[in-house]
């Protein structure tokens, strides 16, 4: 058994120990006073039941210090300072509390009644039904061992084993537990519950079901009259699409807004998705939640999951409380096999399957290096269908791996890729369209370098090399051997090499 369980267990029946314990030592400071008979229609001794024992028959009223005992018939024993009562048995333990039952056995120099049958203990907030009841007059504590119920406006809270202390208005509840409220059901095995302040304090395995989700945890707290509730230990709460788990929850059920602690995640079945981060708001009435501090978003697939950080990701949500949209603000990374990106702003919309990349994009696609003032990627079945560069667009690929020194370029005002199986094929160069290629036998050695200028131009890739450029109007084409070709030419104007910010593995996604 754990500390913390161990622990909590404790602190739950802490005050009853302390109550037995200090219990003979109240009793010792004071002689025990006598049970007085106030009442009685008739009044009999009996020999059969012993010496110094009364029988009182109808109306019967007896009186220890304050507190006043009512019922049918009586059993006194002088000689024990006890009683034994029978039928419509009441104690009337202040002006507030009354304690019902059947059958009562009173002991007046321990102030303890064990009360069977029927009990019901009543005060202004609320009603316990048990079978089998006592109660501690010294210390105003009643406690059940074999089953009972509390009644309240709100709530009907049912255990094996209740303690209840009435001045503090607290209870202890042990055992299948079962508390329910119009809204919820809650199960625990260890709460207790103040009766004024309507707070569930939960110190063991508890799970709260309702209509709009479920939650689990193994310590925190739920104040029933307000919906406000904090769970820790293992907790999370699961809807029909999504699960939030963290090391500590904070859940408002009127306004539907949540926080979340430490390891937090948030798993969505529909788009699945996996969301990390050490601390979350949620507010899904208002159509948004947010997650931040070491962020990561997963987005799940068997083949290859794409793994994105920044430094706050939101989510949006529909009407239908599903998620429409996921933005990352600052310093946005991914990684996936075939594909890595940076920006500073990232936006991914789940309807039609399209990321939007903003401020100093920088993609990563086999050998090619892709960036613009924006880029949009359209997926199909998960897989990249095209690529949209808008504004200072620029490819760019190594020509020799060996040396690393040369680069293959085209750069243009706008262009657009196209995949199949996440490799690019073909790549439309709008406006003002440039390329440096460095063209080559099959042995790897050079024929020259060609660079041309046109208004537009279509490039086709076969197995990741450039196969043809084919200018569009205005064309201006040579073909340069390498000596003839100027040394301050070989880079197109905004050439930029970004091999240093390339993500190796999803870990370096938090490296920016």
């Amino acid at each position: 058994m754990e500390f913390s369980t161990v622990k909590n267990k404790l602190i739950l029946f802490l005050p009853y120990l302390v109550l037995l314990v200090l219990s003979p030592c109240f009793s010792n400071a004071q002689k025990p006073t006598k049970v007085k008979l106030i009442k009685a229609n008739d009044l009999k001794y009996d020999k059969s039941l012993g010496e110094q024992v009364q029988r009182l028959i109808g109306n019967v009223v007896l009186k220890h210090d304050s507190t006043y005992l009512y019922c049918d018939s009586a059993y006194l024993y002088e000689q024990t300072n006890s009683f034994k009562g029978f039928g419509n048995v009441r104690i009337k333990a202040s002006d507030t509390l009354n304690i019902y039952s059947d059958l009562l056995d009173y002991e007046g120099n321990t102030k303890v009644a064990e009360l069977k049958d029927n009990v019901r203990l009543e005060d202004p907030r609320a009603t316990l039904y048990t079978e089998n009841l006592w109660y501690d007059r010294q210390n105003r504590m009643a406690y059940y061992l074999t089953g009972g119920k509390i009644v309240d406006t709100a709530n009907t809270l049912i255990s094996e084993k209740g303690y209840y202390y009435t001045d503090l208005k607290e209870a202890y509840f042990k055992d299948d537990v079962v508390l329910t409220n119009p809204k919820y059901i809650m199960n625990t095995d260890t709460m207790r519950y103040n009766t004024e302040s309507e707070i569930s304090t939960f110190l063991g395995p508890t799970t709260i079901t309702s209509d709009e989700n479920l939650i689990y945890c193994e310590n925190g707290w739920y104040d029933t009259q307000n919906d406000k509730s904090f769970f820790k230990e293992n907790a999370y709460i699961i809807t029909k699409e999504q699960k939030l788990t963290g090391d500590s929850l904070y859940y408002d059920r009127k306004t539907d807004f949540g926080l979340a602690y430490s390891n937090v995640s948030i798993e969505d079945t529909v788009q699945n998705m996996i969301i990390h981060g050490n601390y979350g708001e949620f507010k899904k009435k208002a159509g948004f939640s947010f997650v931040t501090d070491s962020t990561m978003a997963v987005m799940i697939d068997k083949k290859d999951s794409l793994f994105l950080h920044a430094d706050t990701l939101w989510i949006l949500f529909d009407a239908e409380q599903k998620v429409e949209t996921m933005l990352g603000y600052h310093k946005a990374k991914f990684f996936r096999k075939d594909l890595q990106g940076k920006c500073d702003s990232i936006a991914y919309k789940f309807l039609d399957s399209t990321i939007y990349l903003y401020d100093e994009p920088i993609l990563w696609s086999q050998n090619n290096q892709l960036t613009a003032d924006s880029v949009r990627i359209t997926l199909k079945n998960n897989q990249i269908d095209t690529l949209a560069m808008i504004g200072s667009s620029f490819i760019i690929s190594v020509d020799d791996t060996i040396s690393k020194s040369t680069f293959n370029q085209v750069r243009g005002r706008s262009m657009v890729g196209h995949f199949v199986k996440n490799v690019l094929v073909e790549v439309n160069v709008y406006g003002n369209a440039q390329s440096v290629f460095y063209v080559r036998e099959d042995n790897g050695s050079l024929l020259g370098i060609n660079t041309t200028f046109s208004n537009d131009m279509n490039i086709y890739l076969s197995d990741n090399e450039v196969q043809v450029i084919s200018p569009l109007k205005n064309v201006d084409a040579h073909m340069y051997p390498e000596s003839g070709f100027p040394e301050d030419e070989r880079k197109l104007k905004g050439f930029k090499w970004h091999v240093e910010s390339r993500p190796i593995k999803k870990e370096d996604i938090f490296i920016w």
